[in-house]
């Protein structure tokens, strides 16, 4: 490890911050031709991004030390800032939408949490990709003012709304009444030009593999 640590120089940390709200069940994405939930794309979207960093497919370690933040009525640490993506892979594969106690979306809680694993890196750029299907509505912390704070230690902030723009509840599984709140895009927007990040809209499969992509 000792090789990669000295050329901590060039290299970036990323926190990847995933909401696994109720909502995230909802079906409106399609992979080869199925419906799938919100929350199994992004995760293989996450796949997707992490084997996109490795020199080769391969290989278990990557270049940049990525990170795992889940977020619901509260965010959590689920993978600490790691070079080792088969660790980060496995824990991506571990989560699991939240349960109805533990329901919301605390979108200020999450970037604050990943700005406090982030802050004190030695890394060239420091970035986090933040995945919601809704509004924040838990959380001590205000989106807008986690944006200011993530600006303040020069934490870029891209933003993805995930899913349709339709609203109210539906059934998934035929027998879970979820309630589907609109994405707050101007909130996820306003996040992303205060940071210096880029907000992504992802009503499909392809756009959200796309925004991870790029």
């Amino acid at each position: 490890g000792y090789q990669m640590r000295k050329n901590r120089a060039n290299v970036i940390d990323i926190m990847l911050a995933l909401d696994t709200s109720g909502s995230m069940q909802f079906e409106d994405y399609a992979v080869a031709g199925r419906k799938a939930n919100r929350l199994d794309v992004a995760k293989d979207a996450l796949r997707d991004f992490i084997n996109r960093r490795k020199a080769n497919p391969s290989d278990r370690f990557g270049v940049d030390r990525i990170g795992l933040v889940l977020f619901a009525k509260y965010a959590w640490t689920q993978c600490p800032l790691t070079l080792d993506y088969g660790l980060f892979s496995h824990e991506v594969d571990e989560a699991k939408f939240a349960s109805k106690e533990k329901d919301g979306t605390a979108i200020g809680s999450a970037i604050g949490l990943s700005v406090a694993r982030l802050r004190d890196s030695e890394a060239k750029s420091k970035v986090i990709i933040l995945l919601t299907d809704g509004i924040n509505n838990r959380g001590e912390l205000d989106p807008i003012t986690a944006a200011g704070i993530a600006k303040q230690y020069g934490i870029r902030v891209y933003t993805i709304g995930a899913g349709s723009a339709e609203q109210g509840t539906t059934m998934v599984n035929g027998m879970i009444p979820v309630r589907r709140e609109p994405i707050d895009e101007d909130a996820l927007r306003k996040i992303a030009d205060t940071t210096g990040g880029k907000y992504y809209r992802a009503a499909d499969t392809e756009q959200l593999l796309a925004a991870y992509a790029e």
